[in-house]
């Protein structure tokens, strides 16, 4: 079984936009034909895919960086290049999205095929047929694609299960999973067997079946760090209805019942509200059957379910199972968290100028794009880059903050000589 892995970071970049060029029609009868440069294609996307055949992102331990594909460069006789195609990432139901800079929440992925649109691909630059006026007819103009967004993105995993067991090592809770379930957890006979959370599909007849989560490592001192508690807690916040198994070879099981609850109380109180069904395990042995009658009578003293049954015998486990998917036919499906409400961007056409070490620095969108699509070869192109940067205020912007001449004007990966 590959590694667990819950939470990783991964960097992607969208496809850059193809380039448009500068062409014009010449044929054997037509010595002067107008302009004809095709356009670039599309830059592809990066999208993030829920899909539940996976539960891990051991995928993305093993290589963190996507790109996806550039589109095709335009060509003469208006021949247009070719879309990138877009890469599509998968990843395990209950995914979310954050931005590693301040945590915030960008996506919850919790449907099978939800996507979440991770970079977008660059425009493709135009060619020169885009820009033939009729003051201008000859024109040599055209422009380079449009770079593809790139970022980081922080993926966190809450798993999604209708059932979450919990309990202390040694329990029995990979047993019990394994025998009501398709799963096929590692099962020993020591604490802490079980490294990751296990999911199976408990098919309990034609219509009715369940997900259950067998979440390991939950000891006194988890929510802080004890055993692999903090690790896999938050995997059972969305779960329906927690199964507390009960060790019935424990010298006190109510103690190891106070004892989760309080993890589960100091990690999320939300958590700790959550209905429970208890079950003391181990009923083929002779301390489960000495404790059995104190455990219930506590427990249902305290209007808590309570059932006892021997995983490795099966025994009492289809009334385990029966009692469950009962209880869960009471319960609302749970709603996934609300996305905070993002901030608005910025318009494109907003940049701020601020002075750098070696000149001064313009940030802003438009004014990047515009300085990364053109043709610094073709004296048009050029023109019109200035021209639109007057337009939108940036060389006043420069004056105002005390540009000189052969200063030097640095927008996005460019830069130009100040002359007035």
């Amino acid at each position: 079984m590959p590694d667990f892995l819950d939470e990783v970071t991964i960097h992607l970049k969208a496809g850059d936009g193809g380039d448009g060029v500068v062409s014009f029609r010449r044929e054997k009868y037509i010595p002067l034909g107008g302009p004809d440069g095709g356009h670039g294609g599309r830059g592809g996307d990066v999208l993030l895919v829920a899909d539940k055949s996976l539960n891990t992102f051991t995928t993305f331990q093993r290589n963190a960086h996507y790109k996806a594909a550039a589109g095709g460069n335009g060509a003469g006789r208006n021949k247009h290049g070719k879309d990138g195609a877009d890469l599509h990432l998968l990843v395990p139901l209950g995914t979310m999205v954050r931005d590693p800079k301040n945590g915030e929440l960008l996506a919850d992925l919790v449907d099978e095929g939800q996507e979440f649109l991770a970079a977008r691909g660059g425009r493709g630059g135009r060619g020169n047929s885009a820009f033939a006026k009729p003051t201008n007819q000859a024109p040599r103009i055209a422009e380079h694609g449009a770079p593809g967004e790139e970022r980081a993105l922080q993926l966190q995993l809450k798993l999604i299960a209708d059932v979450g067991l919990v309990g202390m090592p040694n329990a029995g809770k990979s047993t019990l999973l394994s025998v009501i379930s398709n799963a096929h957890p590692k099962i020993a006979d020591y604490p802490f067997t079980t490294l990751a959370p296990n999911l199976g599909v408990v098919q309990l007849d034609d219509k009715t079946s369940f997900v259950v989560a067998d979440i390991p490592g939950l000891i006194e001192g988890a929510h802080e760090g004890q055993g692999l508690g903090d690790k896999f807690l938050r995997h059972v916040e969305r779960t329906r209805l927690l199964v507390h198994l009960l060790d019935g070879a424990s010298e006190n099981p109510l103690r190891d019942f106070k004892t989760i609850n309080a993890e589960l109380e100091a990690f999320s109180p939300a958590l700790a509200r959550k209905p429970q069904i208890v079950v003391l395990n181990k009923m083929d042995l002779p301390s489960a059957r000495k404790a059995w009658q104190r455990v219930e009578r506590t427990l249902e003293n305290k209007n808590i379910p309570v059932l006892a049954i021997s995983a490795a015998t099966s025994k009492g486990v289809r009334e385990l199972l029966q009692t469950i998917a009962e209880t869960l036919a009471t319960l609302p499906i749970e709603h996934t968290e609300e996305l905070p409400v993002l901030r608005p961007e910025l318009p494109e056409e907003v940049f701020t100028v601020e002075r750098a070490h070696d000149g001064w620095r313009v940030r802003g969108k438009k004014a990047e794009r515009l300085m990364a699509m053109t043709y610094w070869n073709e004296p048009e192109s050029v023109e019109r880059l200035q021209r639109i940067l007057k337009q939108m205020g940036v060389f006043a912007a420069l004056r105002e903050a005390g540009v000189h001449e052969g200063d030097m004007v640095h927008i996005g990966d460019g830069e130009l000589e100040w002359a007035e």
